[in-house]
């Protein structure tokens, strides 16, 4: 059974990302925005230096998604990588495909079918001027998956060269246990939501056998299995939208401004950024997690760059899990 070696199969590879880089780049503000607009020289400049900042800060990935900013997100790296190809043997590559925009002719959809995974792989590569993915992650679970189906699109991407490792996006546990019996390749990436301000994924578990708590709303044991089979836990919107690191907050629960407050005290404390306090909250459990970073401006990249030297003590990781809460715990 291919998931009976998984762990085994994923253990160096997915310590060997940690290493490769704490933190991960997201790039889906890249080129020029949520438009039809063409590329400018403005966009291509603007990716130059964003990337050398992130590499600059320790980020060695750089993760991707069909769909960002229709499309222009990989054009724009894959102009950048054109210009200056010695780039790419320091960096990795992953992106995402799955989700299908509405059209006139048909609705907003997921496609996990062997024909689409394959035709957005080569239309990824084409955009991105490379020969390869380092990662390619399923970005949203489509329920008329067929786990045959990702299998034969995953072999054959694996065969062609096209594709290194595999990953998911926004699966729970069940899911990625259904795909792996049929999957060959063992997944190294699960990339969830999580971040002080998203804090299910924490809930579920400490309210766990605690009546009269409010549901979580996240699958239970995800984290969990992920850590049992060494899959990667890449974190998406980890920085809160910079609620608790410079955001205008005045209109924001209380609860949430003596957050920011408490991320304030505690970067003059460690001598660090705010967003390296949020950072390294999350770095701080167990999982490992890898923070994704979406940040278009320079001094954020360098402020997030600190998070990897930030090991908060089991007094103020909980101090700061109790005030994002708002409430204490059972």
């Amino acid at each position: 059974m291919p998931g009976t070696n998984t762990t085994q199969n994923s253990y160096p590879l997915a310590n060997q990302l940690r290493q490769h880089s704490p933190l991960v780049f997201g790039c889906m503000n890249l080129g020029g925005g949520w438009n039809k607009n063409p590329l400018s020289a403005a966009d291509i400049s603007e990716a130059n230096q964003i990337i050398d900042a992130a590499l600059d800060a320790g980020i060695r990935i750089f993760d991707h998604a069909d769909i960002y900013t229709f499309g222009k997100a990989e054009q724009v790296f894959g102009k950048v990588l054109a210009q200056r190809p010695e780039l790419r043997q320091h960096m990795s590559l992953q992106s995402k495909c799955g989700i299908r925009f509405a059209d006139d002719m048909n609705p907003q959809r997921y496609d996990f079918s062997e024909q689409w995974i394959i035709e957005s792989v080569n239309n990824i590569l084409r955009r991105l001027q490379t020969e390869q993915l380092d990662i390619l992650l399923l970005h949203r679970p489509d329920p008329l998956m067929e786990p045959a189906e990702v299998a034969s699109a995953f072999a054959k991407l694996t065969a062609s060269g096209k594709v290194k490792h595999f990953g998911v996006s926004n699966m729970q546990q069940h899911q990625m246990a259904l795909l792996q019996d049929s999957v060959l390749e063992p997944f190294i990436v699960n990339q969830l939501e999580l971040s002080l301000s998203h804090l299910a994924w924490l809930d579920e578990g400490t309210t766990a056998g605690c009546s009269g708590q409010p549901p979580a709303n996240f699958s239970s044991g995800t984290i969990e299995y992920c850590r049992r089979h060494n899959i990667q836990l890449q974190a998406w919107g980890s920085l809160s939208q910079g609620l608790f690191s410079g955001k205008d907050i005045s209109q924001q629960p209380s609860h949430v401004q003596v957050t920011a407050k408490l991320v304030q005290q505690l970067a003059a404390e460690y001598q660090v950024s705010s967003e390296a306090i949020v950072l390294g909250w999350l770095m701080r459990h167990p999982a490992n997690i890898q923070p994704v970073i979406g940040t278009t401006s320079i001094n954020r990249i360098k402020a997030c760059g600190q998070a990897p030297d930030v090991r908060l003590s089991r007094e103020h990781w909980y101090a700061l899990y109790l005030s994002a809460r708002g409430s204490a715990l059972p």
